[in-house]
This record gives structure tokens, C-alpha cells and sequence, in this order.
């Protein structure tokens, strides 16, 4: 098992736990350090999960069905209004606590890389800089043909919107099934797997290739394998130390333990 399994059912809980001290003076001294984090942070701020937001008029539709290439060629139109109908809860989101702690950690050390598997883009909006968006930014567009990118949808009760540069359609800068993800992100992504001294896994199953293998991998580096995360995963006994509750309680007191702020 994980050398400190702390559990935090609630936020008095949280107060009263007095969090490890081995972990407080890895911090202290660390200065590379990597994050990856997952739906669990964005269900903070009120965010439907993937496959949650399957609900209403969208019930009768698997995801795998509106996020491929193959949907997207068979009914643009269809695929095209399940993205605007999640980019609208997106894009009215607000950043909890626990987004704000990683901006506020990022200032403190020196090579600070979020690497994020949601794609709302809230990290960025609570403040932090060097993020990697594996998975791609729903707020934004780009050609299916070419590649261009946007960040104007247009008017979503439209038609699906035509590329100005080559007249190709439109789609959700987002990765779907079937598809790589961006080969610079996911290269900067392991380069900061390699390097980091501390490793943290947020608000993810870690069962989601190849995001979920990054932990293991820096652990094996000699990394400091951190895990936050509502219930134990399969990195829970492997990682160094396991928290088990709210990133966005439990984040904010790890930040104050460490640089006090």
C-alpha cells in the first residue's frame, strides 16, 4: 500500500488532519513538478463527466456515437450540436478551489507542468500557464480539412460553420475515439514525466490510456507519486501518498502546509 493513505470525507475532516510531513518537505524542496488531472476536478465546478452528460434529448445517444470521425462524417450536424450543447455548460463554468491551488502551486515552483485531460478549459482561466491539454480545449474549433484553428463558433443554431481558408467543415477542437492525441502535448506531457521530482495524480481513474500510465512511469523515474482523488484507483497502491476526497479541499490546505499562502 501507498505510504500515507489520508482519507477526507469532508471539509471539517480535511481541517483536522494533519498532512504528512515527509510529503510537506518533498515540496519544499521540489522544483519539478508535474500535475495530471482529470474529470473528478471539473465535476467541482459542476461539470458533467463525458459520459454523465448524456442526459435529456441526448439520452438515446451512446458518446462513442457523437465523438469519432466516422459520427462526425456521418452527421456532422448532430455531432456538431452535442459539442455546442456541452461547450454552453463549459463555457459558464467557474473554477473551484482546487483549480486555483494548482495556479497558486505553479508560482511556487520553479518547472510546474499541468497536464489536464478535461477539456473545458478552466486551469487556464484559474490562472495557470504552462498547461497541456491532452485531450484538446471544447471552447475552440478547427478545420477538418486543413486544420485551422478557431475560437469563434458562430451561431450554433446554424449549420455547421465552413473553414474561411478552405471551405471545409468545422469541428470541436477536441480529440475523439479513433483519434491520436497531439503529439507536441503528449511529448512535452512524458518529458515532464521524466524530469519531475513530484507527480500528481488529480481527480482521475487512471485508467485512461496513455494519460494513466505517466504516474507509474515517474514513479519508476524515482518520482514522488502523489494521488487526489475521490475513491481509491489503481495507482492508489502504488503511489507515495493517496488522499481520498475533494481536490478542491484538499489542494488549498496542501498549498497553506507548504508556502503558506
Amino acid at each position: 500500500m501507498c505510504a500515507d493513505c489520508i482519507h477526507y470525507p469532508n471539509w471539517t475532516d480535511a481541517m483536522m488532519i494533519t498532512l504528512p510531513p515527509e510529503l510537506i518537505t518533498y515540496l519544499k524542496k521540489a522544483t519539478r513538478v508535474a500535475a495530471l488531472t482529470g474529470a473528478g476536478v471539473s465535476q467541482e465546478s459542476g461539470l458533467r463527466t463525458f459520459r454523465d452528460a448524456q442526459a435529456g434529448l441526448w439520452a438515446q445517444y451512446r458518446p462513442e456515437d457523437l465523438a469519432t470521425p466516422g459520427a462526425f462524417a456521418r452527421d456532422p450536424k448532430l455531432v456538431w450540436d452535442w459539442y455546442a450543447h456541452r461547450r454552453e455548460s463549459a463555457k459558464f463554468a467557474k473554477p473551484n478551489a482546487g483549480h486555483y491551488a494548482l495556479a497558486a502551486m505553479e508560482k511556487y515552483i520553479p518547472e510546474f507542468t499541468l497536464i489536464t485531460q478535461n477539456v473545458d478549459g478552466l486551469h487556464r482561466v484559474a490562472g495557470s500557464m504552462n498547461v497541456l491539454e491532452l485531450h484538446g480545449n471544447i471552447l475552440n474549433v478547427r478545420c477538418s480539412e486543413c486544420g485551422t484553428f478557431d475560437d469563434n463558433w458562430g451561431d450554433d443554431s446554424l449549420a455547421v460553420p465552413r473553414c474561411k481558408k478552405c471551405n471545409g467543415l468545422m469541428r470541436p477542437d477536441v480529440v475523439w475515439f479513433e483519434e491520436s492525441l497531439p503529439r507536441a502535448q503528449l511529448d512535452a506531457a512524458v518529458n515532464a514525466m521524466h524530469t519531475c521530482q513530484v507527480f500528481f495524480s488529480i481527480g482521475t481513474s487512471g485508467v485512461v490510456h496513455p494519460a494513466s500510465a505517466l504516474a507509474h512511469a515517474a514513479k519508476a523515474e524515482g518520482a514522488v507519486v502523489v494521488e487526489i482523488n475521490a475513491e481509491p484507483t489503481p495507482l492508489t497502491a502504488k503511489a507515495d501518498f493517496a488522499f481520498h476526497g475533494k481536490s478542491g479541499e484538499i489542494l488549498p490546505d496542501l498549498v497553506k502546509a507548504v508556502w503558506g499562502g
